[in-house]
């Protein structure tokens, strides 16, 4: 089957980031795709204004493509930050901000799954109450992800790349979904499976699949060594989609790998048309 049968979609904040956030979902349609996903576009503001939303509507919906998954407010990123939720002070009450707005355009556009950064630990405050406050803010937004229908998102991230992340391996992540679904009793909370993440911290990505395909509600991928298109390096992501897709998962598949030096558009040559 390799990847002839799969559901993909692009990330179009880490491809076509060399055009205008406007003009990505456009360019996303005419390379062929029907569905795009991003990561929170306004680094600087979790309630950015209406007309800033709108106007990204308005492009998603003029290309004819679907939104089927966005980030919460997660801080700078790409930079130094890898979410909020878990930063007490003024990062969490961002977040907290953010969660309506987030949800709310997410349904404006019918997308169903709400991804939550877990974000880094901080020097010199407990680990406990960092992960006390991150239950608490990821209630909140399983609730409102659950208000519109959708899924709420937690990934695992790689220890090389982001050192001060907690949650570096499945059973990390896959642990606070289940403390989510337990406190909201929603159910709603999933894992998101980073094959280039998880492959990253060197973990058994077959053994993986085969423990939490059922608890993933998400899939994202990029080619390891490089973060490449696949075929870049050395993973082989045809052979563990179709295990995933023999293990039950068939939802979207998220092209989450930079472009290299040439134009996104020219780095989908390995996707069968």
């Amino acid at each position: 089957m390799g990847f002839t049968e799969q559901r993909f979609n692009v990330n179009l904040s880490i491809l076509f980031t060399e055009l205008p956030l406007l003009e990505r979902p456009a360019a996303a349609a005419a390379a062929g795709f029907t569905a795009v996903e991003l990561w929170w576009p306004w680094v600087d503001s979790p309630t950015p204004e209406r007309a800033e939303l709108d106007a990204l509507k308005k492009a998603i919906e003029d290309a004819g493509v679907q939104l089927t998954g966005l980030n919460f407010y997660a801080g700078r990123l790409p930079g130094p930050d890898r979410g909020a939720l878990s930063i007490p002070g003024e990062e969490s009450e961002r977040f907290r901000a953010n969660i309506d707005v987030a949800a709310d355009f997410a349904a404006s556009l019918g997308c169903k799954a709400l991804n939550a950064l877990y974000g880094n630990r901080v020097e010199g405050v407990d680990p406990a109450e960092q992960d006390a406050l991150a239950l608490e803010n990821l209630v909140l937004a399983a609730r409102a992800a659950d208000r519109i229908g959708a899924i709420l998102l937690i990934e695992a991230l790689n220890k090389p790349e982001s050192p001060l992340y907690p949650l570096v391996g499945a059973p990390a992540a896959v642990d606070v979904v289940e403390k989510v679904n337990e406190a909201t009793g929603l159910g709603n909370a999933k894992f998101l499976m980073d094959l280039y993440h998880l492959s990253m911290n060197g973990e058994d990505l077959p053994a993986v699949i085969e423990e939490y395909a059922s608890k993933t509600g998400h899939v994202q991928i990029a080619d390891n060594p490089g973060r490449g298109a696949p075929g870049t390096g050395s993973l082989p992501l045809a052979d563990l989609l179709d295990q995933l897709n023999k293990a039950g998962y068939d939802g979207w598949v998220g092209l989450e790998y930079k472009p290299g030096d040439r134009p996104s558009a020219e780095a989908f040559d390995w996707l069968p048309r």
